[in-house]
């Protein structure tokens, strides 16, 4: 059951590296845009997170105020991407007020996962 975990672990933190590594990507080439492969990275980090708050027999108890400030920010991340993809196809372009906090919340989210014990 540990092993089972430690990859649900592993596609989580899949997940958030393929979410902000697009953004860095679309950041250093400076387009301000939302990709499909942050989408799909959200989704990942979204239902891998889930099973990760549900007790795996575990011996310890699960921190829940850590798991719901962590999915507020993903919620949050993911309604910024909503929004910055429907922006996106009606007017060919994307605000900078929405692309910059996307990069930031999802840095916050693995911080807080490694330094809030």
């Amino acid at each position: 059951m540990e092993i089972l975990r430690n990859v649900v672990v592993l596609v989580h933190l899949v997940g958030f590296a393929i979410l902000f590594g697009a953004w860095v990507v679309e950041a250093v080439a400076r387009r301000i845009r939302v990709t499909p492969l942050m989408n799909y990275a959200l989704v990942i980090s979204l239902v891998t997170g889930l099973a990760l708050s549900a007790a795996w027999g575990l011996d310890h108890d699960l921190n829940y105020a850590k798991i719901g400030v962590k999915l507020v920010v993903l919620l949050i991340i993911g309604a910024l991407l909503g929004i910055g993809s429907a922006r996106q196809k009606r007017t060919g372009s994307l605000s900078p007020a929405i692309f910059w906090p996307i990069g930031i919340l999802a840095l916050l989210n693995a911080g807080l996962a490694v330094i809030w014990r």
